[in-house]
């Protein structure tokens, strides 16, 4: 049990030493990342919104009726078990983009894997084809989340149709936030959302080691990651199909 607390402990100081691993990706705004040589695997690596959507939202709304007809919940108890699994999902993407994502891994191994997952993205940035999870690596790990939360739903409630309503908040909110992802690096910032575009991009073009929520400020808030408000907006100078050019942020 000491070796597990030592080697989280070390993992947590090594991933807030001063510095980010992004910090040295040259980013192309044009290309897109040659992940695998294999071809075949090479287009496991990328997929499109709609496949994406077209596999979950389904699932979302078969969970919730089937926990609701066949378990007899209260639909205000269910409401409140999904709104609180979306607010779940804003931590949870908070933690995974600091400390898994930007972690500085030293290993040839550890530095392949970040990577995969993530550097990529952070030299490729305009690659609408990676700006979704693909749908195998994405249902892999949506299962394993799903075996976890009903061990703990049996474990503490001794049902697992809370880990179902809870799961399909969870999912709703990572929908959430790879729409918002998607958006905020293929289109202009809504009026009221400018927020969310000028710290991502300020995260992708100046510093790396700041914002780290997507669809939501909370967490920069209250662990102190948010960038500096006086930062000048990020040369982004990039077009999508010619248009895009001028940035209001």
């Amino acid at each position: 049990m000491l070796l597990y607390v030592d080697f989280f402990a070390l993992w947590f100081k090594v991933a807030l030493a001063k510095g980010d691993v992004m910090d040295y990706v040259t980013i192309n705004n044009k290309g897109q990342a040659r992940i695998f040589e294999n071809r075949y695997l090479e287009a496991l690596t990328k997929t499109r919104p709609w496949v994406i959507y077209s596999i979950y939202i389904p699932m979302v709304i078969l969970l919730v009726y089937y926990t609701w007809s066949g378990y007899h919940y209260s639909i205000m108890l269910m409401f409140w078990i999904f709104l609180s699994a979306m607010f779940t999902w804003t931590f949870f993407e908070y933690l995974v983009h600091r400390f898994l994502f930007h972690f500085p891994a030293v290993s040839r191994i550890g530095k392949r894997m970040v990577y995969i997952f993530h550097e990529n993205h952070h030299e490729f940035p305009r690659d609408r084809r990676r700006l979704f999870m693909p749908p195998v690596p994405s249902l892999i790990m949506a299962s394993m989340v799903l075996l976890l939360f009903c061990g703990l739903s049996v474990l503490v409630f001794d049902s697992e149709g809370y880990a179902l309503v809870f799961f399909s908040g969870f999912i709703s909110g990572y929908l959430i936030y790879v729409s918002i992802h998607y958006a905020i690096h293929a289109f202009p910032p809504p009026k009221y959302l400018k927020v969310l575009w000028r710290n991502h991009h300020l995260h992708h073009y100046q510093q790396p080691d700041k914002s780290f929520g997507v669809s939501s400020i909370l967490w920069d808030t209250l662990f102190s990651t948010l960038p500096d408000k006086k930062s000048p907006a990020p040369e982004d100078k990039d077009t999508i199909d010619g248009k895009y050019i001028e940035r209001n942020f």
